[in-house]
């Protein structure tokens, strides 16, 4: 039996819905009337007259312009990369260019997927260092291992990723998909490593980044001796003092040489306490000089996540009033629904305090193979931006740490006295 009152179509115009929820004139209203108001303007010859009035009706026109090949590729990017992923290339080289590059932005870029052997290394990360739009980087440890390649003189090919693998490995040719590279290259960069690793300098404690600068300079040797010129991302960050990172230090060859020289020994040790903790530094230094940290991400896996745990280990771990990373640039081909960090969004990343919620507007992320995107980025950022100052803040370690230690010290002793006298510890309710 219906229940009295209003029936569910009353008040209702005939295309079914309410005039407005606001109590005006909506334009969907009557379709049956907008079909015929329509009709009786093309009759009279009059123009369309779209709701462009609507917040929704606010972005830009899609009316690109010809492509005739005389075209830079920024203004290809702001002239014709309108919509989808495109649009999401340019929104990231917008936000990049225009806010992350100003000079109180502090910038990480994080690395994974094999970009440097695909020479992307010298072609677009070196520039970046050199230009002073990357401040500091957490990168996969075989991004460094495969870009020592380079700057010892070693040869990496294109090859065809379709040869059989049985017959490569007879040839004693190693591929990574379509890179093609003696075996011997792996041999030599290994043998670099362990005769630099053998010295004083390295017989001791230190970060990642204190090991990669040592190594940088090593290679950056190598690379005068060669007279090639600067080819590795190790050998530009030594010379920049941009701290490099590696988030899991024995997951690649460089870290499978210390580990083996440690059956020898060797007293080298990089400390991931060390690495934590110099990271959420930079982190905090660049919030407490009165500026702002953007992060760009290229990829996702663990660089991602060590780059962005840089707020929880300010906020949740250390007690440090903070509000998250400012600006958030991600260049990823993984999907947000599967639960995997790689594909998650910048919104999510919100819950977890490493972004700061009211700066969400200046979050992009654009769902692109980092090795069409990166060089397009670039391009675009020298074309739109100078160069900065350098920040060099490996020279800066001591002074940001000392400033971590002190807020951290603060902060703990405003904690609230414990009143809890039972050794095990309170049920969370």
């Amino acid at each position: 039996m219906a229940k009295s009152g209003k029936s569910n179509g009353e008040g209702r115009g005939r295309g079914g819905f309410k005039s407005s929820r606001h109590g005006k004139a909506s334009a969907a209203g009557p379709k049956a009337q907008q079909k015929l108001a329509a009709e009786a303007r093309e009759k009279r010859g009059e123009q369309h007259t779209a709701h462009e009035t609507s917040r929704f009706l606010k972005g830009q026109r899609i009316d690109p312009r010809r492509i005739d090949g005389k075209e830079s590729v920024a203004e290809l990017i702001d002239g014709t990369y309108l919509a989808y992923n495109a649009a999401r290339l340019r929104e990231a080289c917008q936000l990049f260019t225009g806010k992350m590059l100003e000079p109180d932005v502090t910038v990480g870029l994080s690395i994974t997927g094999a970009l440097t052997p695909a020479g992307l290394g010298m072609s677009a990360l070196i520039p970046l260092i050199e230009g002073g739009f990357v401040d500091w980087i957490i990168s996969t440890g075989a991004n460094l291992y495969h870009d020592t390649h380079f700057g010892l003189g070693l040869a990496m090919h294109r090859g065809n990723a379709q040869e059989s693998d049985v017959v490569l490995r007879e040839e004693g040719v190693v591929r990574i998909y379509d890179i093609f590279f003696d075996y011997d290259v792996l041999l030599s960069t290994d043998a670099f490593f362990r005769k630099i690793i053998g010295g004083k300098e390295f017989q001791r404690s230190m970060s990642s980044a204190e090991f990669h600068n040592l190594a940088g300079k090593y290679v950056r040797e190598r690379e005068k001796a060669l007279g090639i010129g600067q080819k590795s991302l190790l050998s530009a960050a030594y010379t920049a003092s941009v701290p490099i990172y590696t988030s899991s230090p024995g997951d690649s060859s460089i870290g499978m040489n210390i580990a083996a020289l440690a059956l020898d020994g060797n007293k080298l040790l990089l400390d991931p306490n060390r690495d934590v903790n110099e990271t959420a530094s930079i982190v905090l230094d660049a919030k407490r000089g009165g500026g702002k940290s953007g992060v760009m991400i290229l990829g996702g896996g663990s660089p991602k996540n060590f780059m962005l745990q840089t707020e929880p280990q300010i906020q949740e771990v250390l007690g440090i009033d903070e509000k998250g990373h400012d600006y958030f640039l991600q260049i990823t081909d993984a999907r947000p629904d599967t639960g995997g960090l790689s594909g998650a969004t910048p919104a999510e990343a919100v819950s977890w305090g490493k972004i700061d919620p009211d700066r969400l507007p200046d979050a992009v992320v654009c769902y692109l193979d980092s090795t069409v995107a990166l060089p397009l980025l670039t391009s675009y950022a020298f074309a739109k931006h100078k160069p900065r100052t350098l920040k060099r803040l490996f020279d800066r370690r001591e002074a940001m740490m000392a400033k971590l230690q002190k807020e951290y010290e603060k902060s703990s002793s405003q904690a609230p006295a414990i009143d809890q006298t039972d050794s095990k510890l309170p049920q969370h309710r």
